[in-house]
């Protein structure tokens, strides 16, 4: 696939500021690639200030600017289109790539099995290689089965969804639309819920009989699980990105539009609210609420509840300044300590020589 300089203006909604004059109208470009990478038939963007040096050198066909952006690459051939924000543009353009690389052939693997019972259009569904769909389930139109999935009974997969392979969906748990799912997830996983026995000393099952619903336009990353609820639902909300290796708890519910960044966990009956960012690595506890647009910076450990619209960090978690406070107050420690041990030592020094002051002078 190949898109013209006019093309790539429409897609992207840019104005072209280099050339000026009407050259280049008859360059095409065939993919994307980084500036550092990019050849003269391909297309990178400028979305970081990180990356200047790399502008200045680049080979790229066209690049993909902010307004006001000083200087030019080396390369006067570099066609220069300007965007409010360029990273955003660009996926405009690699999904028109993508989307060309990875059509949509509806259709049942002779691998795959699907249940009499399951509603599975094989005219408007994908169904890949060794996937199984279970009696009951329910699955939308333009929905992409990936290979080795497995859809439980009575799931409801809805329009133009996308599950990479081996996704496990388990029993009754409802996937809007647009909802994409990346490799090894699991969706529905029993919750954490055991009780111990006093009279057994061991731990017993708690039945976990609710369900997981995935609301529309929801991404879910590679190897992440999300439980079921204990009864009841565990919701993760319209347009919610969680990322890889992310653990969520049973009966969590998460906003809108949340964000959910790589190995952070979410314990059980936990509510984050909308436009919430949990950063990678972070830890929240359970039964605890997080209130709209809070911002929980990496490694933030939460035990208590958090009032939306702020910053946080550290473990328990404090308001981003006062924690930057403590973290240089930490970085100082062994410096005081080498302040205090010098203090004690002439204290101790000066506490002797009194002592021996004091039986020099003593009458009796």
């Amino acid at each position: 696939m190949t898109l013209t300089l006019a093309e790539v203006l429409h897609l992207t909604g840019g104005k072209l500021i280099s050339p000026e004059s009407g050259e280049g109208a008859s360059l095409s470009v065939s993919g994307v690639a980084t500036l550092s990478e990019a050849t003269p038939v391909e297309v990178s963007f400028l979305g970081n200030e990180k990356y200047y040096k790399d502008y200045l050198s680049t080979k790229a066909g066209v690049v993909l600017v902010p307004p006001g952006v000083p200087g030019k690459p080396a390369d006067p051939g570099v066609a220069l289109i300007e965007v409010e924000n360029p990273s955003l543009s660009f996926n405009a353009l690699v999904d028109a790539f993508m989307k060309v690389a990875g059509d949509f052939e509806p259709g049942i693997h002779p691998a795959a099995f699907v249940h009499p019972e399951a509603q599975v259009d094989p005219t408007k569904v994908r169904v890949q290689a060794g996937a199984i769909v279970e009696a009951g389930a329910s699955i939308g139109e333009g929905t992409d089965i990936g290979p080795g999935c497995v859809v439980g009974s009575h799931v409801q997969i809805g329009e133009h969804c996308k599950l990479y392979a081996r996704v496990v969906v388990r029993e009754r748990c409802i996937l809007g639309n647009y909802v994409v799912v990346q490799p090894g997830a699991v969706i529905g996983s029993d919750g954490f819920g055991f009780l111990l026995n006093k009279e057994t000393g061991r731990y017993e099952t708690v039945d976990q009989v609710g369900i997981v619903v995935i609301e529309d336009h929801v991404d879910i990353g590679a190897n992440t699980t999300i439980d079921r609820a204990r009864f009841g639902r565990t919701v993760i909300g319209e347009g919610t990105k969680v990322d890889n290796l992310v653990q969520i708890g049973h009966n969590v519910t998460i906003g809108k539009h949340t964000i959910v960044v790589s190995q952070s966990g979410v314990a059980g009956s936990s509510h984050l609210g909308n436009y919430v960012t949990v950063a990678a690595q972070c830890g929240i506890a359970g039964h605890l609420h997080i209130g709209d647009k809070a911002i929980l910076a990496a490694r933030t450990g939460v035990m208590s509840d958090l009032e939306g619209g702020k910053p946080y960090w550290g473990s328990p978690s404090s308001p981003f300044k006062d924690a930057m406070k403590q973290y240089a107050a930490l970085r100082k420690l062994p410096e005081a300590m080498k302040m205090v041990q010098g203090l004690r030592k002439e204290a101790e020094e000066l506490r002797e020589r009194l002592a021996r002051k004091r039986r020099f002078w003593w009458p009796f």
